[in-house]
């Protein structure tokens, strides 16, 4: 047994010297999962309203500007709003735990970018006719676990039937809540 076991390491072994230079270079990947300084929260987006909607939302924060990245599937196909709320809670079946829309500087609701808007306008967000939708947006409005005013942890990210209109008070008429995740601290 043991010299069967020497002449399988033998063999193994030269064919680890006969394999070409690029075959047996081995490449060092660094196991940090986030660059010094960044920050992350992510939102596991779960259904609600008798929906199937589910997806992730991960906000990163470097150097100030903070990216959410939103992968939703099995959407309705069409367009949908997408907001944060003010309260992290989606515990109601509707979500309307989740409360109101984030709006730290108490202005009217409107079009991300176009001044009135809620911090937490975020905006419309097209499925395709498989329920598949992804969406990325940049800001340095938010913060990540900061304790500020504009810090995003602790709010939900929902996901509604409709679009938003980007002026019916308060809402932008987006409609019901089928989709709803509570913004955390990620790893």
């Amino acid at each position: 047994m043991r010299r069967q076991f020497l002449a399988v390491a033998a063999v193994l072994g030269s064919l680890a010297l006969a394999a070409p230079a690029a075959q047996q270079k081995r490449e060092v990947v660094s196991i940090e999962a986030k660059p010094p300084g960044q920050k992350t929260a992510v939102a596991a987006i779960e259904p609600r309203s008798g929906s199937s909607v589910e997806g992730t939302a991960v906000f990163t924060e470097t150097d100030g500007q903070v990216t959410v990245r939103l992968e939703l599937r099995k959407l309705p196909p069409g367009v949908h709003a997408v907001h944060l709320h003010e309260v992290g809670d989606c515990t109601a079946p509707d979500a309307s735990s989740a409360g109101s829309h984030w709006n730290p500087t108490q202005v009217e609701h409107g079009k991300w970018g176009t001044p009135p808007f809620h911090l937490g306008d975020i905006g419309n967000i097209a499925a395709a006719s498989d329920g598949s939708a992804a969406f990325a947006m940049t800001t340095d409005q938010w913060r990540i676990g900061d304790g500020s005013t504009r810090d995003i942890v602790g709010r939900s990210l929902v996901v509604h039937e409709k679009a938003d209109d980007f002026k019916t008070q308060p809402t932008g008429a987006a409609g019901g809540r089928i989709g709803c995740g509570v913004v955390r601290i990620g790893s």
